[in-house]
């Protein structure tokens, strides 16, 4: 028991170098993340899931945009990394946990910069990893959402150091910041809305807001994010083509679909961030023993986080009101609540020893529960899961060489994401779906349509073939593709068709 407080305060106090030991943990963390599963895929020789396949197919072109109703900045830093590592799961976990590190550390860094604690810093980073689709769902699938939660934190930590120094540098830095939230993902305006709103009501950022320099970061952003919002106008029916996810009305009538509305986000509020808020409070509890002076109201910076909290659970209860939203998925609360844990490390630091053991504790649990992640996320790598998480087992280099059989193939076209896959073995391959934009300009002959057993509806890719100017060959191959893992059954029955292009008349 010792030793495992000893460990503790380590990560709470020490120092690494000129690091401190919390943020060396996060870096070693990342780096063993990157090594294993690329290693790992590399002998087993299994392919990537979903979301990494999806990029695969993207990353082979530089664009404003790329369908899917997401921005494009994962799919630009991934274009970045591949240029210097190649087509390979080496780049995709480099892009995946660079951003990870990076929105741990801007957490940390930003609990710093505003004054507090370095025991306070490493609870709120420590605190992040309480969050399962941080500390798990990350690990195994997710790209975009990667990109909020490192981007957010970031723009965090841009606006503490405008507050910090009014300087052009700074303004810029909190440009550039508020671009790349908003190109990581189109929900994260409501963290931006909320955290800006927040700002304005405290005369120690109002006062940076409102200095004329902040026009800098008015332009940079608009500036950046240009090109993207022109090809969003441009490309509607791509921008709002998961736009059905959200369930829009369907209640049926405004009283149903509103008490849906409210109670869907309640139950995703709970999924999200249930888990934190109960280790905290338990381990409030446990230190119950430890002097505590009488708490009073906070300092400014952690009154800033409360309210932007509030302001963004506000924003979002309005949109679902106004919209008629009715479905919800956990990991849409990131912004939501990203700011959660700091917000509770700042208020500890104000309580005595008792916040100080309290910090210890959240430090302890966050650090513990991503160790003991480690080898399940190695297994998910590589094995995957049922269902859609099955195409990580799918023996791609077996796939490749039978569809190259009888020639050479161009472009591979499929009705979902797991062709991706495809260009592990052949980085130069052609890789499309119904959601890639451009669609029959990207086609490059040979072309064929590769479609898997399983139950994904294949009616939309076929108009799109047909809107293309193509038609599929009467004659279909099917093929066994062997599974990896002792996986049953051992193989995936796949078939092929031809892909013709249409004279023109």
């Amino acid at each position: 028991m010792q030793l495992l407080e000893k460990w503790t305060d380590w990560l709470c106090d020490e120092r690494v170098g000129p690091l401190s030991a919390a943020i060396a943990f996060a870096l070693a963390y990342c780096l063993v993340q990157i090594v294993v599963m690329t290693l790992s895929s590399h002998f087993v020789g299994t392919g990537v899931g979903v979301d990494d396949a999806e990029q695969l197919m993207a990353m082979r072109f530089l664009a404003a945009g790329y369908g899917s109703s997401q921005p494009p900045l994962y799919t630009w830093l991934g274009i970045l990394t591949t240029s210097l590592v190649g087509t390979n799961i080496l780049a995709l976990k480099i892009v995946k946990y660079v951003l990870l590190a990076g929105g741990l550390i801007a957490c940390f860094a930003a609990v710093r910069r505003l004054g507090y604690s370095n025991r306070a810093a490493a609870a709120s980073m420590f605190g992040l990893l309480l969050f399962p689709q941080i500390v798990w769902e990350m690990q195994h699938a997710l790209t975009h959402s990667v990109a909020v939660f490192c981007f957010s934190a970031l723009l965090l930590l841009a606006l503490v150091e405008v507050q910090k120094r009014r300087s052009a540098v700074a303004y810029v830095l909190l440009g550039l910041a508020t671009a790349a939230a908003m190109l990581s993902k189109y929900n994260i305006v409501i963290f931006i809305a909320a955290l800006f709103f927040a700002a304005l009501s405290f005369r120690e950022t109002r006062e940076a807001i409102f200095d004329r320099r902040f026009l800098i970061s008015v332009v940079v952003a608009i500036l950046v994010c240009l090109p993207t919002f022109y090809w969003s106008l441009t490309h509607l029916g791509d921008l709002l083509a998961h736009s059905g996810g959200l369930g829009v009305a369907e209640g049926g009538n405004a009283t149903k679909t509103l008490s849906r509305g409210i109670l869907g986000l309640g139950n995703a509020i709970l999924n999200f961030a249930g888990l934190p808020v109960a280790v905290f409070a338990v381990a409030f509890f446990l230190a119950r023993k430890k002097p505590a002076p009488p708490s009073g109201p906070g300092p400014w910076p952690e009154k800033l986080l409360w309210r932007a909290i509030g302001f963004a659970v506000v924003i979002t209860l309005a949109v679902v009101i106004a919209g008629g939203v009715t479905q919800f998925r956990d990991r849409w609360m990131l912004p939501i609540f990203v700011l959660l844990p700091a917000a509770l490390a700042m208020r500890l630091d104000v309580i005595g020893e008792r916040g100080r053991k309290t910090q210890a504790t959240i430090v302890f649990v966050g650090a513990v529960i991503a160790i003991l992640v480690l080898p399940a996320s190695w297994y998910m790598h590589v094995h995957g899961g049922d269902n859609r998480g099955g195409i990580v087992r799918i023996d791609y280099a077996s796939l490749h060489r039978q569809l190259t059989a009888d020639g050479p193939v161009g472009t591979v076209v499929s009705n979902w994401f797991w062709i991706g896959n495809l260009r592990l073995v052949d980085p130069d391959l052609i890789v499309l779906d119904d959601e890639i934009p451009d669609f029959g300009k990207s086609i490059r002959e040979p072309a064929v349509l590769v479609l898997a057993d399983d139950e994904e509806p294949a009616s939309v890719i076929f108009d799109r073939i047909a809107e293309a100017g193509y038609v599929m060959d009467t004659v279909h191959q099917r093929i066994a593709v062997p599974q990896l893992l002792g996986s049953a059954p051992a193989t995936r029955q796949v078939t092929i068709t031809r892909l013709r292009r249409i004279k023109a008349q």
